[in-house]
This record gives structure tokens, C-alpha cells and sequence, in this order.
């Protein structure tokens, strides 16, 4: 008798929204650009994902068809390193358009990524951009809210409380009936984003685990705001109240508390700029030594250090170019200063998500942003794991050159190049050793790593569904008490 009772208050809640031309206009509306989201963002990424192919394609060739050069010639050629498109990266973008993409590599500097919408910006939570994550994060709980105000309200208003309630009616049936008919109208806006999800493991067969929990995700984040949604509207006085409440709680939770959070998360642990960290880091390579400078105290060292080793007296008598190993101990300094600063770089945005990931306890909109992006690979930890690995690549990059001017250019030759062209042309090596070179490959975190990574969220989004089971509860226990 229960059972059919709730099916019964569902299929009539359901036969009212669909007479609601507004209710029919909205949940249109929203299925459209949840659909437009869906193919816009699987066509823009996979457009993405191939240009991004081939220009790393084309760039190891480049830097392979050099022709006989001087190895530090090399160095300063440079190459690039792009960063790949996120496995799920159709779904939700995530830091892509604020971190940047792409990274020059080159001796003696480290660059920033760049080609991003808004690189310098720290703000990690954006509002706006036509995903199928920002529809269901953003879009689908407005609608729900729209379609649901009125679902127990209503009935109070009319009167129909007690009619209900003669029927047979727990108050526990009634509202399980009207949270069962919004539930399956937050299933179909859910079913092009899902589709999508489909499409990407069907795609990539290894990401259909991490595509599961992202729709295990984001059905829990539309089921708290169904049951918030019912027991909003069970416990406001009139339809008109609940309206309010709803559309107001939908401000603070998906607007209001991400774009604080993020804001405070700044302000808690700012970033320096790249300016200020270039001058720093300048100030302190002038502490370091100057490979440059044949005065320069450590170097000073440093070459005494290299005669008293090969057991001579003079640089000339050297069996390697100690240009070459200078060089590469110059690199040495300056990258050992790259990670330094790289490092507390990394740890400032780690520790700005980490703040911004706890004030999921206040929103479940940012809770299960911060999952989509770890199942997507579209999050900071990944794009900082892509710019440390870039950074190694460049450094043994870079070394391997500078191992080759030590061991395969003659120190007189080095010497001489500038005034004598024969001595220049010797010191020119074969363009065999370019193409010699290893190019560099991201290694993203397997679909394991990141569904262990998305527990916490899933874990925050299972104590939303209790709180909004709680207040399930009271209004309950409010329709008990009208009814009575």
C-alpha cells in the first residue's frame, strides 16, 4: 500500500509538471544546453587534443632536423613541451583555461606555461563556461528549484494536506512521492552529461571506472538538492516563501560560498607574481655564482676543484672542455633554484585548493567540482605534475648538451670559434646526436590514483546527503504535524 501510494504522488506530481508550460520550457531548455554543452566541449577537445598532438609532433621534429650545430647552440634553441588533454576532459575542462598549456624549454630559464584564457588569474572556480559539469553544477539545481518549490506547498495552500492524509497518506508517503517525481526529472537533465560520460569510457575503456564515480558524483549532488528542495517546500509557510529560501540558498551554495571561498583562499596564502619571482630568483643566482664570469668565487672553486680531479695543472690540459663542465654546473645551480622556488610555488596552490576543497563542508557546488576535475585529470595537482615533469625533461635536456659540449667539442676549438671559422666549424657536432635526444612524454596519474583521489569529495558529498536527509526529515515532521 506504501509503495504504490508513493507511485501514485509521483506519477500525479509528475502529470502536474508536465501540464506547466514553464516546467516543460525550463526542463527543454536545460536538456538543450546541457546537449550543446555536451557536443561544443567533446568537439573543442578533441580538436584540442590533436592540435596539441601535432604540434609536440612537429616540434620534436624541429628540434631533431637541426643541422651540425655547437651543442649550447642547442641549448638555447629550445624546445616545447604541451601538456595533453585531460581523459575526461570534454566533461569538465577544469584549470585549463588558467593554467596554460604550453611550455617553452630552454637552458638556463624556466618558464611559464602559456596559451591559457586567463593565466595569471588564481580564482580556480570559474562561473560561466558552457560545460556539461557547469550545467549540472550550476544550471540543473536552478530548474529543480523552479520545478519544486511549490511541491508541498501547494498543497497546504489548497488544503489538500488532510485530503491526502484521508486517503491514507503518511506524510512520509507524501513527500517520498514528490521527491521520487523531481528525482526523475533530475535524472533526464542528467542524461546528456551521462551520454557524454558513455561516449568518453566507451572511448577509453581504462576510464569508465573514474566516468561511473563522475556520475555516481554529480547523482548525489542533484539528489541532496532534490531532498533539500522537498523539505524546503514542506517546511516554508506559503509557496511564495519557500521560492524565496530556495532561490536564496542556491545563490550562497553555487555562487556566493565558491567565488568567497576562492577569493579568501588567495588572500589566506597569495602567490607571488612572476615578476617578483624572476627578480628573486635573479637576486639569487647573483649569490649562487656567474658561470660567466671567470672571477666569480665559486666558479673560482669549482675550477680548482675539476684540475685537482684530472690530477693537472691548467685548464688547456684538461682530457674534457671544461666550458661543457662549467655549463653544466651553472645549469645545476639554476635548476636546484627553479625547484626551490617551484616547489613553494606548488605548495601555495596546493594550499589554496586544500582551502578551497574544505569549504566543500559549506558547499556541495565545490565539492563536486573538485571531483569531476580529479576524475577528469583537469585539476591543479595534475597540471603542477605536468609542469615538475616538463622541468626534468628540460633539465636532462639541457645537461645532455652540455655533456656533449664537455666530452664531443674540443676545449681549444671551444675556445677559438669566435675569431678562427675552421675552429668554429670543428666544434659544430653531428645533427645525429639531436635526433638522439629523448622527447618528452606527460605522465598522467592512472585512473586508480585518481579515483582514490575523488573519495574524499565522494566522502563530503555522502555528509551533504545526510544533512539533506535530516532536513528531509523535519519536513516531514512538519506535513505530520499540519496534517493532524
Amino acid at each position: 500500500m506504501g509503495a504504490g501510494m508513493i507511485a501514485t504522488i509521483a506519477a500525479a506530481e509528475l502529470r502536474l509538471m508536465l501540464r506547466s508550460r514553464l516546467a516543460l520550457v525550463g526542463l527543454a531548455t536545460l536538456l538543450l544546453l546541457s546537449a550543446i554543452a555536451a557536443i561544443t566541449s567533446a568537439v573543442q577537445m578533441s580538436t584540442a587534443a590533436i592540435a596539441r598532438a601535432d604540434a609536440q609532433a612537429i616540434t620534436d621534429a624541429q628540434f631533431k632536423s637541426q643541422p651540425d650545430r655547437h651543442p649550447h647552440r642547442m641549448v638555447h634553441y629550445g624546445t616545447y613541451a604541451l601538456r595533453p588533454v585531460g581523459s575526461l576532459a570534454a566533461f569538465d575542462p577544469g584549470v585549463d583555461a588558467f593554467t596554460g598549456t604550453v611550455l617553452f624549454l630552454e637552458g638556463h630559464r624556466q618558464n611559464s606555461a602559456t596559451f591559457g584564457a586567463a593565466r595569471e588569474s588564481s580564482d580556480l572556480v570559474r562561473f560561466g563556461q558552457l560545460t556539461p559539469a557547469f550545467v549540472l553544477q550550476t544550471l540543473a539545481p536552478l530548474l529543480l528549484v523552479f520545478l519544486g518549490f511549490a511541491t508541498v506547498a501547494r498543497e497546504r495552500e489548497s488544503g489538500s494536506l488532510r485530503a491526502l492524509r484521508a486517503h491514507g497518506a503518511s506524510a512520509a508517503t507524501i513527500l517520498g512521492g514528490k521527491a521520487i517525481a523531481l528525482a526523475a526529472v533530475a535524472g533526464i537533465a542528467m542524461l546528456p552529461a551521462l551520454i557524454a560520460l558513455l561516449w568518453a569510457a566507451a572511448r577509453m575503456p581504462g576510464e569508465a571506472a573514474v566516468a561511473a564515480l563522475t556520475a555516481l558524483a554529480y547523482a548525489a549532488y542533484l539528489l541532496v538538492w532534490v531532498l533539500a528542495i522537498v523539505a524546503g517546500s514542506a517546511l516554508a509557510r506559503t509557496a511564495q516563501g519557500a521560492l524565496v529560501g530556495l532561490i536564496a540558498a542556491w545563490a550562497i551554495i553555487v555562487v556566493l560560498v565558491p567565488r568567497a571561498a576562492a577569493g579568501w583562499a588567495g588572500l589566506a596564502e597569495p602567490l607571488p607574481s612572476r615578476v617578483d619571482t624572476e627578480f628573486a630568483i635573479a637576486a639569487d643566482l647573483r649569490t649562487l655564482g656567474d658561470s660567466h664570469n671567470a672571477n666569480d668565487p665559486h666558479f673560482a672553486a669549482f675550477k680548482a676543484g675539476v684540475l685537482k680531479q684530472y690530477g693537472v695543472s691548467r685548464v688547456e690540459d684538461l682530457p674534457v672542455n671544461y666550458r661543457g663542465i662549467q655549463a653544466m654546473e651553472g645549469e645545476r645551480l639554476t635548476a636546484k633554484l627553479f625547484d626551490e622556488y617551484g616547489a613553494r610555488a606548488d605548495a601555495i596552490q596546493l594550499g589554496q585548493s586544500a582551502r578551497l576543497a574544505a569549504f566543500g563542508l559549506l558547499s556541495p557546488a565545490l565539492t563536486v567540482r573538485r571531483a569531476s576535475m580529479l576524475a577528469a585529470a583537469t585539476d591543479l595537482a595534475t597540471h603542477l605534475d605536468f609542469m615538475r615533469q616538463a622541468e626534468a625533461y628540460r633539465f636532462d635536456l639541457v645537461q645532455r648538451l652540455n655533456r656533449l659540449q664537455a666530452e664531443a667539442v674540443s676545449g681549444a676549438d671551444d675556445g677559438a670559434r669566435s675569431r678562427d671559422p675552421i675552429a668554429d666549424r670543428r666544434t659544430r657536432i653531428s645533427a645525429d646526436f639531436w635526433r638522439s635526444m629523448p622527447e618528452f612524454a606527460f605522465v598522467q596519474r592512472s585512473p586508480a590514483r585518481r579515483a582514490e583521489a575523488m573519495l574524499p569529495p565522494l566522502g563530503i558529498l555522502i555528509l551533504w546527503l545526510a544533512a539533506a536527509a535530516v532536513l528531509f526529515g523535519f519536513g516531514i515532521r512538519r506535513v505530520g504535524s499540519d496534517a493532524a
